[in-house]
């Protein structure tokens, strides 16, 4: 009998599922492509009953069923953070401790619900450890290495790591609250753009512009490491502990309000855009040598949020020291459905 695993990915946003039967990717989708609601967060239900069709089985002959998080290590952050920031972060504390205690640390029972007469047992990746196995695993590579980089998972922002066979390794990780991807997303919600949606405008408009608000940037904001490691200084942001990305303090540094959504685009966001992206490349850049002085592998696989920047992806193509560079190209978080599928069959049932 094969073995076939569900991969599920739900609730934050981009929910997917993906079916693995004996190692083979059968069928995986994303909720918003049924639904039409874009960035669909609920659980997955019309994508699961896709795969399940694609396969021709029922609930019934899952083998095991993938979380691609570990929603406890996600509560402790928050909580950590909360308590760190006390009491700056009521506001969003008492928006999401309601949202946690009632439906979210009860991951697992609403799985079981949402999938009746499976009685599969429920097993859960760590986020950035998905999304790396979404990227090694179905590459074209035998060996690889791993760059995996977004928002944030439970801690981790990006992480680097080496594929060689079935075996898959996170060698060092960046952590909350310091993050590539908040940080491009807090100048999304400073131009006006929606947070988790928005990102691709950013990218797109940032041609038009000059990159006036680098040095102030890395006067301020941000301290890059020649790893491609980032410290910011929080002070500035307000994504840890508030209910928004930024604040005053850097409506101040960058001369004036954030732009309000919809509202007229002027010059400002254009080379607040530019140099985001100019600062994003770079640290994309640092991120990939030093994840090639640490593997010495020749080629690069990439899956999270930021590996959808194509524009630092082709600079990493054409100026990085790897002959090839596969994307994940589900590399949000829907990719995570696929990656724990793929990680239960090749790691946990070896």
């Amino acid at each position: 009998m094969p073995t076939r695993i569900l991969g599920i990915s739900a609730y934050y946003h981009d929910s997917a599922a993906c079916l693995v039967e004996d190692g083979r990717v059968v069928a995986a989708a994303q909720e918003e492509r049924f639904t039409r609601k874009k960035h669909d967060a609920n659980f997955p239900s019309r994508a699961v009953d896709y795969c399940l069709a694609e396969a021709g089985i029922g609930l019934s002959q899952i083998d095991h069923v993938g979380f691609y998080e570990k929603p406890l290590v996600k509560f402790e952050r928050l909580l950590e953070t909360y308590t760190a920031s006390a009491p700056l972060g009521l506001q969003s504390y008492l928006k999401a401790m309601p949202l946690w205690l009632s439906e979210k640390l009860w991951i697992g029972d609403d799985i079981r619900d949402e999938l009746p007469g499976c009685e599969a047992d429920v097993l859960y990746g760590e986020h950035h450890e998905s999304h790396a196995a979404s990227a090694f695993y179905p590459s074209p590579f035998e060996q690889a290495a791993v760059l995996t980089i977004d928002g944030v998972g439970e801690w981790a922002t990006s992480s680097i790591g080496v594929g060689r066979g079935n075996d898959l390794e996170i060698l060092h990780e960046l952590r909350f609250p310091h993050s590539l991807g908040l940080l491009y997303s807090a100048f999304t919600y400073f131009a006006g753009f929606k947070v988790n949606s928005g990102e691709y405008k950013v990218m797109g408009l940032a041609p038009y512009g000059e990159p006036t608000f680098v040095k102030t940037i890395k006067d301020h904001l941000i301290e890059i490491r020649d790893d491609g490691s980032l410290w910011m200084n929080q002070e500035y942001f307000t994504y840890a502990h508030g209910l928004t990305m930024t604040g005053s303090k850097m409506e101040s540094l960058m001369g004036g309000p954030s732009r309000k959504p919809e509202s007229q685009l002027t010059q400002r966001e254009m080379d607040l855009a530019r140099s985001i992206q100019d600062i994003t490349e770079e640290v994309m850049l640092k991120m990939a040598a030093f994840a090639h002085k640490q593997t010495r592998m020749r080629d690069l696989c990439m899956a999270g949020g930021v590996a959808l920047n194509c524009v630092g992806n082709g600079r990493i193509l054409r100026e990085g020291p790897f002959e090839q560079v596969w994307v994940q190209p589900a590399a949000g978080d829907a990719g995570g459905a696929l990656g724990v599928a793929l990680s239960i069959w090749h790691r946990h049932l070896g």
